[in-house]
């Protein structure tokens, strides 16, 4: 993972919240929030922006943070000795790195912004705060991301798109 992403001094969690509610596809995350609650989980999450090009998770990395796509496009590929190939395209009001994210397991593709993005993460540590602190609101943030993995993991061409 990239440490030089620039963290954002002013920020809305009500974009984020608005990106998911926009995204009504299979990827797209519903954590069914109130204002409220919104306004609670982003005391947890850290805004940051990526421009284009920018690694977010880099295959084989143990990290196990996950993003929340606000605005932009990430592209998440795979490498091997001999090519590298595009799995998915992820949009804003989804979500990458949840497979890790619950597994503990190394990251299984490259995730990189395709043009300027604006992503929110949340670590296990923040996380597991939360949910003591919060716990209906972690369970139904746990319960997003897994609704979303398991999407990704039942649609056998992009499986491995599950970082």
């Amino acid at each position: 993972m990239s440490s030089s992403f620039a963290t954002l001094d002013q920020f809305d969690i009500r974009g984020l919240a608005r990106a998911m509610e926009l995204n009504t596809g299979a990827e797209g995350l519903n954590f069914g929030l109130s204002p409220a609650q919104w306004d609670i989980l982003a005391n947890y999450l850290q805004p940051f922006s990526v421009r284009a090009g920018q690694v977010v998770i880099e295959q084989g990395d143990m990290d196990r943070t996950v993003f929340l796509v606000e605005s932009g496009t990430l592209s998440v590929h795979f490498e091997d000795e001999k090519s590298r190939i595009r799995l998915a395209m992820v949009a804003a009001g989804s979500v990458v790195g949840e497979c890790g994210f619950f597994s503990h397991t190394p990251r299984s593709a490259t995730v990189q912004a395709a043009g300027p993005s604006v992503l929110w993460r949340l670590n296990p540590v923040r996380f597991g705060e939360l949910s003591n602190r919060q716990p209906v609101i972690g369970l139904q943030i746990a319960m997003a991301l897994a609704t979303v993995m398991a999407s990704r993991l039942r649609d056998r061409p992009r499986r491995i798109a599950s970082t």
